[in-house]
């Protein structure tokens, strides 16, 4: 009688971005973001400023704000406008 041998199979490894469920802590809030007192993003800056334009509160718009700042009134914007 001839014996199979069975190789042991390693677990996958994990991948982070094809997890359906991932770990609660890959979303911070902006107030929790280490690069959050940088200055905004020029993606940032420019969507805030066509989300301001379009609120009709051109003074939501700063060029001085940070990330976080940014972020923040970004999602201000989108939900006064309906948008998320």
């Amino acid at each position: 009688m001839v014996q199979k041998k069975t190789q042991a199979v390693a677990p996958r490894p994990r991948i982070p971005k094809l997890d359906p469920n991932p770990p609660t802590n890959t979303e911070k809030q902006p107030d929790e973001w280490v690069s959050g007192d940088d200055p905004m993003t020029g993606a940032q800056a420019s969507y805030l400023k066509t989300l301001s334009e379009e609120a009709g509160d051109p003074d939501a718009y700063d060029e001085n704000l940070t990330k976080a700042e940014a972020s923040k009134r970004i999602d201000a914007l989108k939900q006064e406008l309906g948008l998320e």
